[in-house]
């Protein structure tokens, strides 16, 4: 695999698939799609609740009913419950666009027209449609709806213009209608009885009246852009809220018949979905730009105000960085936001402030894209000052000045720094040093420039005399960095020249040439090596204090996107636009690790502890994180995984961590498939197999198996302070005997000599038996092998029984040796190791078996001690013991460089 292994994406919100929205109880939920996968919201607080699983394609159309969700890939169907696929439906013979929940059935339609009618109760058993209806020749289905109080109807729009009105239960179309002359895009019922909307593609929304097939009223969008979402208001308002492929959200108010507000910079993008809360005035939309938003109608002049929101970038990130400790990472990207991502909590994320955008374009009727800042392409941050002032710099695309951030209140700084105001030139480099105090800016043209972060307040530039122009480069600054005690400042040209100052005093120290065109540079502030690239596809690392190149890496065949160095700087990671991702050991001057990935790296950053690598991708709008093996695998030994030289092909990290269950390339029979999930009493997936380098918990309260190990002590502190005292009177019509213990014990029955003769007699002629049901299972499961009843058994018991049954078979006298083979006591010890050695070896009921195996020496290890059998059975134990517990100390020190990540977090 390599020392990188795939995770998971995060900044994904939804796509350009509409949501489902169903209610469950006194809450609402929506599903939406996420590429392969989808994700499950709570609308109360849009928090994450649920991912679903991978699909081997992206997903087309969703549906949700309860526990399940059914999402259309390709020219299947999966069937999943909560988070895992119980079947999948592969009757479409082309792909699969729409999805309608009618009642207790799905319909699907695919390109071609098709219409299958699908049950899904009794999912196991049903997995053949029920019904299939064609659709007309020249209709390709766009929309599909099902007009309230219609039994058995649906009303399916098409691309041509026209409306099919079709019974699935006849299979028979009942009417079309004549449409609009415009391509039907989106089509919606409304409360009232026998009233459609319908969204045409020329912009135009259409109040029809189904039954009487009657025009109730038309509104028109005044911007360009078919109408892609439509949605009725249900708790009592008539309004009919309208999304544009513009963005925009128009609200129509039905009884004045025009247009009551519009929301103009609602979305970048497409409006995917719109849906209208029961009772409740609230609106959620969804849109194409990465981002679902909630408005509420709750001010006097009906307009809508934002109420919560999930969003993510809507265009590639240009730049990512890792901070606070690797809990969040900092991520800039082509669609002109700066956002903070959590790697923990996805609550968390969010987009930082430029300062009241939306409010500044309402006021100045601009759009909101027109007033962000451009797209950010270098920043730098620093730590130690994010209590006292801003301590985040970026640079813009072709902006002479550079932006402070304050990271502490997500909002943007109140400086500005301009360097070099007589002859402004765009920012290309930027660096904070050590002590988080300065910030330094490098111009395109060459001018660098010192600024103070806290006021703002330009510092000094530096100079090169020997330069023409008198400025620090005769060139684009393409890099600028700070050592650890602001004693150096180092920065590169786009020239090839490196150069080495004074940080307080800005004289140039020392000069190099690399020889050739430089990209970009990375500084490493504990080793003090720096790091280039060139145009020659060449790494380069020099020693700052000795001035003289010290490692040079080649390997990559086309351009190079971004490297960095880890903590510890021992390893030099870097990307290209060839698909690779290669680790270079600094120390060793090798490569150790290569990867291949299908979408190029763009950017890439390591966490400060080297556990968690974050990437990002061509034409892809998340983060993908990638964790590190050495830390969580406990192998010290990097060979083992490392591929050295030779490049590894791996598939980029996925939504969601669970896996789906039909493979891509897996051909299509026609007798559908289906993976199903065995049912436990509680509902959830029991696996049948057991999970490799992994042990198996009972499951059992802490209590019951923590007693076994502590019943000693349990007992000294529950021994009585008092003698038991007798009790006054048996209940009259019990006949009971006396007892020495004062205990009432009840007169048996009396039985007739004959009875007492026979079952003298039956004692003689039956064979010693085991009495105890403990005996007695165990006996049974060792002859089948199977000691699962057994385990169940004992799991029931409480800890005193427990320990009673297995004092029950100690060897009281240990003189006679020649007869101990043949002792039952001693063949159920021997029966009970063997049941030990078994259990470990499957890691089943882990922390259970434990406890019985040290309650269990504690009562038999003088009696395994003196006879050899045993100790042969005994040593085996130890041995199985021993390599399992090897296997788990090294998940416990993965999980202690989890616990670790984690206990930093704020969660």
């Amino acid at each position: 695999m390599g020392i990188f292994e795939p995770y998971k994406a995060i900044g994904y919100i939804t796509s350009s698939v509409p949501f489902s929205v169903q209610r469950l109880g006194t809450e609402n939920f929506v599903t939406v799609s996420v590429g392969k996968a989808f994700h499950i919201y709570n609308c109360a607080k849009l928090n994450l609740v649920l991912v679903g699983p991978q699909l081997p394609k992206k997903i087309r159309a969703l549906a949700s009913y309860r526990d399940y969700t059914f999402a259309a890939y390709g020219n299947h169907i999966a069937v999943v419950k909560r988070a895992h696929q119980v079947a999948t439906w592969s009757r479409h013979s082309a792909k699969v666009n729409l999805l309608l929940l009618f009642g207790e059935h799905i319909l699907s339609i695919d390109i071609d027209g098709n219409m299958f009618i699908w049950a899904f109760k009794g999912i196991e058993e049903n997995l053949a449609p029920v019904g299939h209806v064609k659709l007309d020749d020249k209709f390709t289905p766009t929309c599909i709806m099902h007009p309230d109080t219609y039994l058995n109807k649906v009303i399916v729009g098409s691309q041509e213009g026209s409306l099919q009105l079709w019974n699935i239960s006849t299979k028979k179309k009942l009417y079309e209608f004549k449409g609009w002359g415009s391509s039907i895009s989106s089509c919606v019922s409304s409360p009232a009885l026998d009233v459609v909307a319908v969204g045409c593609s020329d912009g135009k929304i259409h109040v029809h009246n189904v039954r009487y097939d009657e025009e109730l009223v038309t509104f028109t969008h005044s911007m360009r852009g078919a109408v892609t979402a439509l949605a009725f208001s249900s708790d009592g308002q008539p309004l009919l809220a309208s999304g544009a492929s513009s963005g925009v959200i128009s609200i129509w108010n039905l009884e004045k018949r025009r247009l009551q507000s519009v929301i103009r910079e609602a979305h970048d993008n497409a409006i995917i979905s719109l849906h209208f809360f029961a009772n409740e005035p609230v609106l959620m939309s969804a849109s194409a730009d990465n981002s679902i938003k909630m408005w509420i109608f709750d001010t006097t002049d009906g307009d809508p105000r934002l109420l919560r929101f999930r969003s993510g970038h809507s265009a590639p990130p240009l730049c990512i960085r890792f901070y606070a400790n690797g809990r969040h990472i900092l991520s800039a990207g082509q669609d002109r936001a700066f956002r903070l991502f959590s790697v923990i909590q996805d609550q968390q994320s969010r987009e930082l402030s430029q300062r009241h955008v939306a409010k500044r374009a309402r006021k100045l009727k601009m759009k909101e894209e027109e007033l962000k800042l451009k797209p950010v392409i270098a920043f730098d941050c620093a730590e130690i000052r994010e209590r006292d002032w801003c301590n985040v710099v970026t640079c813009h695309m072709d902006t002479a000045q550079a932006y402070v951030w304050r990271l502490q209140n997500f909002v943007l700084g109140e400086h500005i720094l301009r360097p070099c105001p007589e002859n402004p030139t765009a920012v290309k480099a930027c660096t904070i040093s050590a002590c988080g105090n300065f910030a330094v800016l490098g111009t395109a043209g060459g001018w660098i420039e010192r600024f103070n972060l806290q006021s703002g307040i330009s510092r000094g530039s530096y100079l090169d005399m020997s330069e023409r122009s008198n400025y620090a480069h005769n060139g684009e600054v393409v890099g600028v960095a700070c050592d650890s005690t602001n004693t150096l400042m180092i920065s590169a040209g786009y020239h090839g020249d490196i150069k080495v100052w004074d940080f307080k005093g800005r004289d140039l120290k020392s000069r190099w040439e690399v020889g050739c065109s430089l990209v970009k540079i990375v500084y490493h502030r504990v080793n003090g090596l720096l790091a280039t690239v060139a145009d020659d596809l060449v790494i380069r690392l020099f020693d700052v204090v000795a001035l003289r190149m010290v490692r040079k890496f080649e390997g990559h065949t086309d351009r190079i996107t971004d490297f960095c160095f880890s903590e510890d700087g021992k390893w030099l990671l870097s990307s290209g636009m060839d698909g690779s991702l290669r680790i270079w050991d600094v120390i060793l001057a090798r490569q150790i690790d290569a990867i291949h990935v299908d979408v190029s790296i763009t950017a890439l950053s390591l966490s400060p502890n080297m556990d968690v690598l974050a990437t990002a991708h061509v034409d892809q709008n998340g983060v993908y994180l990638w964790v590190n093996r050495c830390m969580f695998s406990g192998d010290s030994n990097i060979d083992s995984y490392a591929s050295g030289k030779e490049i590894v092909s791996v598939k980029m990290p996925s939504v969601s961590s669970v896996e789906g269950c039909q493979d891509e390339n897996s051909s299509q029979p026609d007798v559908h498939r289906t993976d199903r999930v065995p049912k436990d009493s509680s509902g959830l997936p029991t696996f049948k197999q057991q999970i490799p380098d992994l042990v198996t918990l009972s499951l059992l309260p802490k209590s019951q198996w923590q007693s076994l190990i502590n019943l000693d002590i349990i007992k000294a502190r529950n021994k009585p302070i008092e003698p038991p005292k007798k009790p006054e009177k048996a209940p009259f019509f019990l006949p009971s005997v006396p007892s020495l213990s004062g205990e009432i014990l009840f007169k048996p029955s009396e039985s007739t000599k004959e009875d007492t003769e026979n079952l003298k007699v039956e004692n003689k002629t039956k064979p010693d038996i085991p009495v105890s049901q403990f005996i007695q299972l165990l006996h049974s499961c060792a002859e089948m092998k199977n000691f699962s009843a057994f385990t169940d058994y004992i799991k029931s018991l409480s800890p005193s029984t427990l320990d009673m049954e297995l004092r029950m078979l100690q060897i009281i006298d240990h003189d006679d040796h020649q007869e101990l083979d043949k002792r039952p006591e001693y063949l159920s010890i021997e029966l009970l190791l063997d049941y030990l050695i078994h259990e470990i070896s499957c890691r089943n009921n882990f922390e259970f078996i434990q406890a019985v195996i040290r309650l269990f020496l504690k009562i038999h290890g003088e009696t395994i001690r003196c006879h050899t059998k045993l100790q042969d059975k005994a040593r085996k134990l130890l041995e199985v013991q021993s390599a399992v517990w090897q296997k788990i100390d090294k998940m416990f020190q993965s999980a202690r460089c989890v616990v670790s990540f984690l206990s930093n977090s704020q969660l």
